[in-house]
């Protein structure tokens, strides 16, 4: 990664509204003379969307879903973010590994030591330089799912599994205080994206 190369990911439970943010995030990046690279996970590639696909919309035990957003996330990470970082780009990223955990580890129950085992295999040396977490309550974040699209099997999840979700999150950020940044996802949207602005102004910093 180069001096000025930074990675942003973009993490929240579904509905939190983390994603009416991450192309206009980008966009004040791009206005202070920086190229920026705006991808997805599970996604990013021919090859990782094609598994989100499958991990969208397919029936799997929660292993097998885990091993396949890994594996999404290698290819992505190979053929899209490390050489965008390596160029010098800012890569701005709608979920990463936080998510697998907040998911796969605390919605579905999977040991974090295993999923900690395969990050460590597919990124050892990589982390992002700041996370914006999206925090919102499951019963509001499902209501806003619900009057905006169909849902996938995750956002067809009860509430209870997002509450899991949502303490995962909480309990990775506690984690790393130094990257994550919490956003109050019942801020009105000009207030959430002047708190953006504000972080991004110190974005040496991260």
């Amino acid at each position: 990664m180069t001096r000025d190369a930074r990675f942003v990911t973009f993490e929240g439970i579904d509905g939190a509204g983390k994603s009416s943010h991450v192309e206009w995030f980008a966009e004040r990046v791009r206005e202070r003379g920086h190229r920026v690279t705006v991808t997805r996970e599970p996604g990013g590639t021919e090859l990782a969307e094609a598994i989100r696909d499958w991990v969208l919309n397919r029936p799997m035990s929660m292993r097998v879903e885990a091993l396949l957003v890994f594996a999404a996330r290698q290819d992505h990470l190979d053929r899209l973010i490390r050489p965008a970082l390596a160029d010098g780009t800012w890569v701005v990223c709608d979920r990463f590994t936080d998510s697998t955990v907040a998911y796969q580890g605390g919605g579905r129950g999977m040991p974090l030591e295993d999923i900690a085992l395969l990050e460590r295999w597919v990124h050892p040396d990589l982390q992002p330089d700041r996370t914006y977490l999206f925090d919102l309550d499951p019963e509001t974040a499902a209501r806003r799912r619900q009057a905006v699209r169909e849902a996938d099997r995750f956002e067809s999840e009860a509430v209870a599994f997002f509450q899991r979700v949502r303490d995962a999150y909480l309990a990775r950020a506690a984690e790393a205080p130094a990257r994550f940044v919490r956003l109050d996802g019942l801020l009105p949207i000009e207030a959430i994206r002047t708190r953006l602005v504000a972080d991004l102004s110190s974005s040496t910093n991260f």
